[in-house]
């Protein structure tokens, strides 16, 4: 984990992450580049994507980069938080981005990650930030970093037909961003109208609570008092269905997810309920 500085009152106040967040950063970028070095032909197709595997790396690299540099306190503009508005600054970033070499962006991956830790052993953790998906502090952007740079390299991983680097313990460090973006992402055709709780727990771990008010949702570390629904995810199955890269229904089917409650039909609902940024 990235160093702290003492304060006055004997806390440590800077450079604080959550256990385990600093090491998952840093060896998710060194498995990613793992998957990458060596790689022949990077104008491969990434399964399940428009992007080749150059691509793909590319964008890594680059938000790897942004992200430090909103660490670091640089303010940085990329999209208005919308999905439709990420994808075009993805686009515009990739075509301004020459490098599609497998073994260069491997080393800009790492070495990104690892400024982004050492940013944080400049900044406040806490103190807020503007990221593409709106504010917030510094440790949840580390939860981002690292929520952003799974769901890339498992389809890297896909793409070379390896295995992929999401764990139970590495879902858990996302859920800090998931807890924050979660209602920036909400579908609005989808929830309009809803009231409803949810208390959704990880398999093995914790969870969070979501409750929707007229279609409006607000996310919580505990769960709602008297949910409707309990839903019960096997961890890498919420995560990749988080990002897009699971459908609900063969999870359900697999047993990956349960759901039981006062209202156990808003099961399945739930991940329509979100747009994968």
């Amino acid at each position: 984990m990235g160093s702290s500085v003492e304060s006055v009152t004997g806390q440590d106040v800077r450079g604080t992450l959550p256990d385990g967040l600093a090491d998952a950063i840093r060896d998710t970028a060194e498995n990613i580049a793992a998957l990458l070095r060596g790689v022949a032909d990077t104008g491969a197709p990434v399964p399940g994507s428009e992007w080749t595997m150059g691509e793909a790396a590319a964008h890594l690299a680059q938000a790897n980069e942004l992200m430090a540099d909103i660490a670091a306190g640089h303010e940085r503009s990329y999209g208005d938080g919308t999905p439709q508005s990420l994808a075009a600054a993805n686009q515009r970033a990739l075509a301004e981005f020459a490098e599609r070499g497998a073994d260069p962006l491997a080393d800009m991956i790492v070495a990104q990650a690892n400024a982004y830790l050492e940013a944080m052993d400049q900044g406040l953790a806490e103190e807020a930030v503007l990221t593409p998906l709106g504010p917030m502090s510094r440790a949840v952007l580390g939860s981002y970093l690292l929520t952003h740079m799974l769901g890339h390299g498992y389809d890297l991983a896909r793409a070379v037909g390896r295995p992929h680097m999401i764990d139970a313990a590495r879902v858990e460090l996302t859920l800090p961003f998931m807890i924050t973006a979660m209602p920036r992402v909400t579908n609005a055709a989808a929830t309009a109208g809803l009231t409803a709780r949810y208390r959704v727990r990880m398999r093995g771990g914790t969870g969070f609570g979501v409750t929707f008010t007229n279609g409006a949702a607000a996310v919580s570390p505990g769960p709602p008092s008297r949910p409707d629904c309990t839903i019960l995810i096997e961890p890498v199955t919420f995560l990749l269905m988080a990002l897009g890269r699971c459908e609900p229904w063969g999870a359900i089917a697999r047993g990956r997810v349960l759901a039981w409650g006062r209202k156990p039909w808003l099961g399945p609902r739930f991940p329509t309920l979100f747009t994968a940024p």
